[in-house]
């Protein structure tokens, strides 16, 4: 249930500008899970999301990077190791299977690795495309998501 919560906050945070624990909190009941404001408190700490400035000058949530920007928190490397069943590819997509419901946590972790290999992904309920730049990286691409999986 923790980590089904928290791939969903992953995937709230990610689509949505929310401010508050309170905010966060009522987007989690309206998907289905019960939450008390101390356990939403315990995720943002667990899964270490900070405060960033949006586009539109609200804060909102956001998973916290390394000074080099392109780190995930170990928690959210953990939503994606724990969401993914399989990885395949042909030309220049990866295809990235999860458990159902999955897909959208694990693309967000996708989308905030930033690697300039990555064009852009696309995810469904349980598949996630992800697009490479150039086919002849497709092998190494594949091979750092295997990595996270270990």
């Amino acid at each position: 249930m923790k980590v089904a919560r928290q791939a969903k906050i992953l995937e709230l945070i990610e689509n949505e500008e929310i401010e508050t624990q309170d905010e966060l909190a009522k987007q989690l009941k309206e998907s289905g899970f019960h939450v008390t404001q101390a356990t939403v408190s315990r995720d943002i700490k667990d899964m270490r999301l900070i405060k960033i400035m949006s586009k539109s000058g609200r804060h909102r949530y956001a998973p916290f990077r390394d000074a080099g920007g392109n780190q995930l928190s170990e928690r959210i490397v953990n939503v994606f190791r724990e969401s993914v069943v399989s990885i395949d590819y042909s030309g220049n997509l990866v295809v990235i299977k999860t458990f159902s419901g999955g897909a959208m946590a694990a693309s967000v972790a996708i989308d905030s690795m930033e690697w300039s290999d990555v064009v852009g992904c696309l995810a469904g309920d349980d598949t996630i495309f992800v697009a490479i730049r150039n086919q002849d990286k497709v092998v190494d691409v594949v091979e750092k998501f295997k990595k996270l999986m270990k």
